[in-house]
């Protein structure tokens, strides 16, 4: 069974950072792309950023130059670093193992529970 556990979400400040994490179990961790997309209350989902088996990583406009994707595949575990939040950040956070790696499509093959993340002025 495949299980996608976020974690590290919260709430901070305008401007602070928050690094969220994602454990990956019951699938190959290490062959497959990776990525996180976020959804604001009364919004669509956007795919912020892809890291692919060989560390090729793809961000969307909106987050380029705050946030960072990285993996550990030693602990099947994937990561989002953010800095310089803004308000316009606030949404739900989910890992999910995208099917057209890199391509920051909003289509997965398997998706986490998703993890809050709020940024006040």
């Amino acid at each position: 069974q495949v299980q996608l556990v976020e974690s590290g979400g919260g709430s901070v400040q305008a401007g602070g950072s928050l690094r969220l994490s994602c454990r990956v179990s019951g699938f190959t961790f290490t062959s497959s792309c990776m990525g996180w997309f976020r959804q604001a209350p009364g919004k669509g989902r956007e795919a912020v950023a892809e890291i692919a088996m060989g560390h090729t990583t793809e961000y969307a406009n909106s987050v380029k130059g705050r946030f960072t994707i990285s993996r550990d595949n030693a602990k099947n575990t994937h990561y989002l670093e953010m800095n310089n939040l803004k308000p316009t950040d606030t949404a739900m956070y989910y890992c999910a193992i995208p099917v057209y790696c890199l391509g920051l499509i909003d289509q997965y093959y398997f998706e986490g529970q998703g993890t809050q993340v709020t940024v006040s002025s």
